[in-house]
């Protein structure tokens, strides 16, 4: 039996320490919050629900295969998402790729010869992804890895053509290919995921909104209370309120943390969290990270923040499924001159489109009777306006409602009258979610998507591994690509590493 710390109770720390617990470690998770989650996580105000960041994930055969691993999947309500998208040409709620497809042709049809292009390419790799059906090879051990993997090999080398014709490409460059820079056409395909990411991330997330886009009914923070609570079930010590402020080393090895003014010793220590954070932050003896890493780390780019803004409401969910039809609705209307890029520019939000997204029309229970709770979100520049006012907190309040106007004047065009059926109302930063969370600069999926910044040099690899010996990296910080299943991936990998 081994002594395991583990920083951070986002869903990679909760998903560790449940594997390492049923093995019978004597596993701790400290998190600095007042309950488990990180971006996986919610909250009430008012009676109503909300998402604190998270909402959706994909690859869902990997994660199922985790909840059933611990024993909680029965416990947990999945339910698929449906998307509407919208934009001055487009309205339509597709079931799959080929509707999607069909929805653009519709609405553009006198760009068919640029669609047909465009289309022959992103066809090539949401065929692929169709191959992969079953959980990620990183969930097994021996003979069920290689058997996992068999369907991956046997598609490795179309996966290697694209992946030398388009590695490096942005979705503005592969957008730009085909449709003039900032029409309507280049707008919507490169703005489906990240700003500039992975031109096949192009293909493979039109795939995934429809097959593979899944979240819970009852919110993300009840899975993350359902962990939670198996991992104190199985023996595990959950310490919330508890902010680790230094990983402690001997000798060149983790050998516990510091919180609270008291020490904690253990024979392994995994950060859930913030690779960035842990290096620059919490290691008590930089001199062991190579000067190399040490200035990769400090140069490394992190993906977008979010703007989001919460809002109760005094309507029916009936009422709000007439003007939304589903509960999630991806917004394609940004004015000329929006740049997400331009962090200077003081009228972003005025200029960008809000998508939006109803928990309460998933589960009428997240909100109370007879109203209903909605949340508008962007991506947004990074650090805008001087970092949200350089640390002056009038003029962060002054930005903060400015931008929170915009985006439900954005809202409003969508759902008429929605300004006079606000009850309640607030907003979330990049610096609110790098205040709950510790991800540098609010980043809302680890490292930047963008494939000219990566840091790792495979965007399917999981790098648990540190310079640190009995240090590992045990969150969505793992991959290149963040998000839910690079978290699990994550896990499992720490999980293999420490054996009894």
């Amino acid at each position: 039996m081994k002594n395991i710390i583990i920083i951070g109770a986002g869903i990679g720390g909760l998903v560790a320490g449940n594997l390492l617990a049923q093995k019978g470690h004597k596993v701790t998770i400290f998190e600095s919050h007042s309950m488990p989650g990180g971006y996986t996580a919610g909250f009430y105000r008012k009676g109503y629900y909300f998402e604190s960041g998270t909402l959706s994930f994909e690859d869902s055969a990997s994660v199922f295969k985790a909840m059933k691993d611990i024993g909680v999947f029965e416990k947990i309500d999945f339910v698929k998402h449906r998307i509407r998208f919208v934009s001055g040409d487009i309205d339509g709620i597709p079931n799959n790729y080929d509707d999607f497809k069909k929805m653009i042709y519709s609405g553009f049809p006198s760009d068919k010869e640029k669609l047909d292009m465009a289309f022959s390419e992103l066809d090539k790799v949401a065929g692929l992804m169709g191959v992969m059906d079953g959980p990620m090879p990183f969930l097994y051990s021996g003979l069920e890895m290689f058997t996992s993997m068999l369907p991956n090999i046997l598609s490795t080398p179309k996966w290697i053509r694209l992946a030398k014709q388009y590695g490096d490409m942005t979705s503005s460059e592969f957008a730009a290919r085909y449709f003039e820079k900032d029409s309507k056409l280049f707008n919507i395909f490169k703005g489906f995921g990240y700003p500039d990411e992975p031109a096949m991330m192009v293909g493979s997330g039109l795939w995934g909104i429809f097959s593979e886009l899944w979240t819970v009914k009852d919110g993300m923070q009840s899975w993350a209370d359902i962990l939670a609570e198996n991992f104190r079930k199985l023996g595990g010590d959950m310490k919330l309120k508890s902010y680790v402020d230094r990983i402690i080393t001997k000798d060149g090895a983790a050998a516990g943390v510091s919180c609270n003014n008291t020490v904690y010793n253990a024979d392994y220590v995994i950060s859930a969290g913030d690779y960035k954070k842990t290096f620059q932050k919490l290691l008590d003896d930089k001199s062991l990270i190579p000067h190399k890493l040490r200035n990769s780390i400090d140069r490394a780019a992190v993906s977008e923040g979010y703007f989001t803004v919460y809002l109760g409401l005094n309507m029916s969910n009936d009422e709000l499924g007439k003007h939304m039809k589903v509960p999630n609705v991806m917004v394609f209307n940004n004015k000329p001159g929006c740049d997400i890029f331009n962090s200077e520019d003081s009228e972003f939000f005025s200029k960008k489109s809000a998508d939006l997204y109803s928990p309460s029309m998933i589960n009428p229970k997240l909100a109370p009777a007879g109203k209903s709770s909605l949340m508008l979100h962007t991506k947004v520049p990074y650090r805008w306006m001087n970092n949200w006012g350089g640390g002056d907190r009038e003029v962060y309040g002054q930005l903060k409602e400015k931008a929170m106007e915009a985006m439900i004047d954005s809202a409003s065009r969508l759902i008429p009258g929605l300004k006079d059926c606000i009850e309640y109302k607030d907003a979330a930063t990049p610096l609110t979610y790098e205040r709950f969370t510790h991800n540098s600069d609010g980043a809302s999926s680890a490292w930047s998507w963008n494939p000219k910044k990566k840091f790792y040099k495979s965007g399917m690899s999981v790098n648990i591994e540190t310079p640190v010996k009995n240090l590992y990296i045990g969150s969505c910080w793992a991959v290149q690509i963040g998000g839910v299943p690079g978290a699990v991936y994550a896990a499992y990998q720490c999980a293999k590493k420490i054996k009894n």
